[in-house]
């Protein structure tokens, strides 16, 4: 009788792994498997946990859908997401919502799956029946999240709704936006006839990030309540958050690939698929975000992958274009060709910052980002790390194999993404969840098949 189910020989930095019932159990193995992957110049991930994603379902399957996310997900080396609540319809903020997520998932899910439960006007007395589900955690929107029926919270609200979260011992998340700034900018520039693409870049600025992360966490520490900050846009909103986490409360937070490779100058060339909130900052914002990055600031990186039909990004009226980028497939490519930027500047195609200094990250700092910072923040057993007892989730990536993003190679329902026609470094050859290859060399091989996955309370 073989010793293991499957044996993973040559990857680097772990040249023998050893798998049995879909968990690790050997770091050393000589034995024999009924299955044996040669992965010889390879080097092999933890499986991308990606905390932020909208796959739009139930209600919305025309703008993604959990079958077609889910799968571009694997294709970049993902064995996790955890979808946000609002862009489901209904969104997901009672326990009938949460049954109608999860029966979607368990039917078409490629991929293992968590879920946010929404924190809205109204909800506060549904929030124990969504913990009981297995929420990850609640979001909450500080400004419009775009949705009608997923409404943004007041601070009386939002201080309600940790004051909950606290008792059930279940984070927050928060969208930190100011509604009041960006609602009157916004208003100001529509008024008078300004409705461009610098117009829209100009109503979200860092200060109003500032004033919704600050307030944000006046109220984590005074409700007690774990704070995570999704989609930190500049460095000094990162600042804030350590700064707090310095003085002893529980606050992290998540910056997005696209924060850290794309800027303003981007949306101005590239249009509508660069469309998100906040909005992408001037290179200068984003040097000091890497910096913060680098210095082990930011605990997670979450894609943010918002897609949408492309007939709502093609008003002339920026304002009324729907705002969410589509990037959950490329999150690990992106940040591994950072990290190749400093091998081989002469094929490193981003020439507009490959010199920037101390902006190289680490293969562990990526690892840990995308993996196990996410299921250490958000209580996620047995996931994220490359140990024995943990699930056997793994991405194999040729980190010299270079290509370029094509349309054709997109698993999404809508083939369009700011990183078409982008060259990356860093291949993700094969995708294993729990012992099972779910994608390898461009094609999914597994349908179905992903569990819910829960918080360890």
């Amino acid at each position: 009788m073989p010793d293991f189910d499957l044996v993973i020989r040559g990857a680097q930095p772990f040249p023998e792994i050893g798998i049995a019932d879909g968990k690790i159990v050997s770091l050393k193995s000589n034995g024999t498997a009924r299955e044996e992957i040669e992965a010889t110049g390879l080097h092999i991930f933890p499986g991308v946990i990606d905390s932020h994603v909208h796959f739009n379902e139930p209600g919305r399957t025309d703008w993604e859908g959990i079958e077609t996310g889910s799968r571009a997900l694997a294709a970049g080396g993902g064995t996790l997401f955890f979808d946000m609540p609002l862009n489901a319809h209904p969104p997901t903020c009672d326990a009938e919502s949460f049954d109608l997520k999860l029966a979607a998932a368990q039917k078409k899910s490629a991929t293992d799956f968590a879920f946010w439960g929404g924190l809205v006007p109204g909800n506060i007395d549904k929030l124990e029946a969504l913990a009981e589900r297995g929420v990850i955690g609640f979001k909450a929107f500080m400004s419009n999240s775009g949705i009608e029926d997923f409404s943004c919270v007041d601070d009386a609200t939002l201080r309600k709704g940790m004051n909950r979260a606290a008792k059930l011992k279940l984070l927050v998340a928060v969208h930190a936006e100011s509604e009041t700034l960006t609602s009157q900018l916004a208003q100001e520039k529509i008024a008078a006839g300004k409705t461009s693409i610098r117009d829209y870049l100009d109503s979200r600025p860092v200060a109003a990030e500032l004033d919704a992360i600050r307030r944000a966490i006046d109220l984590a520490g005074e409700t007690g309540c774990a704070l995570h900050i999704v989609h930190v846009s500049s460095g000094a909103g990162v600042a804030l958050v350590a700064a707090a986490k310095k003085s002893g409360l529980d606050v992290t937070c998540e910056t997005c690939p696209h924060y850290l490779v794309l800027t303003e100058d981007d949306v101005e060339q590239l249009g509508a698929v660069a469309k998100c909130a906040p909005p992408l900052r001037p290179a200068d914002v984003q040097n000091d975000l890497w910096r913060h990055l680098i210095a082990g600031d930011v605990t997670t990186i979450g894609s943010d992958h918002s897609p949408s039909p492309m007939e709502l990004k093609t008003d002339q009226n920026f304002f009324k274009v729907w705002g969410g980028i589509s990037g959950v497939q490329h999150t690990l490519p992106l940040l591994l060709t950072e990290w190749s930027a400093g091998l081989r500047p002469g094929e490193f195609q981003n020439s507009a910052h490959k010199n920037e200094p101390g902006r190289r990250p680490a293969l562990q700092l990526i690892s840990n980002l995308l993996s196990a910072n996410v299921a250490r923040r958000f209580n996620i057993p047995n996931k994220g790390t490359i140990a024995v007892g943990y699930d056997a989730d793994f991405a194999l990536v040729d980190l010299n194999q270079s290509f370029t993003v094509a349309k054709a190679d997109l698993f999404y329902r809508h083939q369009q993404s700011p990183y078409v026609g982008r060259a990356l470094t860093g291949r993700v050859v094969q995708t294993i969840l729990r012992g099972r290859t779910i994608f390898k060399d461009g094609r999914i091989t597994a349908t179905g098949g992903g569990k819910l996955i829960k918080p360890k309370k």
